[in-house]
């Protein structure tokens, strides 16, 4: 199936974020010029984020006053799923879809996601801290030694750059 949306915006950010009453009201006039000023209809979430369920809530909000909003659900976990879960689904998305492309993407699986958010988007909401750092990991549970992972958020808004989109960063 093709998921190609027209004049559509993805939603890219850290999975914790501070959600005060001022990032909210940034983030409504954001998506709500982006729907009466450059005309969006689609919208791209994503999952295990804080920022995409303030977005995801603030869209819906929306979608009371501009019936004609996508809300669309870009699945990173269960490739293939059942009429149960699909309708379940439905109570907060118009669509959803797993890019077969992600499909052996192993632990890239979100960064693959992202980019396929991106690639399907002209417009980007995103919540980028420059200065933010993951926590340190382990590379393995056998090893000791710990490494400093790239944010997830950061190659996103790196690639997002690259591929020339329209970004606004409602990080302050």
């Amino acid at each position: 199936m093709d998921h190609t949306y027209y004049n559509a915006c993805c939603f890219l950010g850290h999975r914790k974020i501070e959600a005060s009453q001022e990032l909210k009201d940034r983030l409504y006039k954001a998506i709500e010029m982006l729907i009466t000023d450059k005309k969006v209809t689609s919208f791209l979430f994503g999952s295990k984020s804080q920022f995409d369920t303030l977005c995801h809530a603030i869209v819906t909000k929306l979608k009371e006053k501009y019936t004609y909003l996508e809300r669309i659900y870009v699945r990173a976990e269960f490739p293939y799923i059942d009429e149960h879960y699909k309708e379940y689904l439905s109570k907060s998305y118009e669509d959803t879809y797993y890019p077969d492309k992600i499909l052996k993407a192993g632990r890239a699986v979100y960064i693959e996601r992202n980019y396929e958010k991106i690639n399907k988007s002209n417009f980007c909401i995103i919540y980028y801290n420059k200065k933010y750092m993951p926590p340190k990991r382990k590379q393995s549970k056998n090893q000791v030694a710990f490494y400093q992972p790239n944010s997830g958020t950061k190659l996103a808004y790196d690639y997002a750059i690259k591929k020339g989109l329209e970004m606004i960063n409602v990080f302050i």
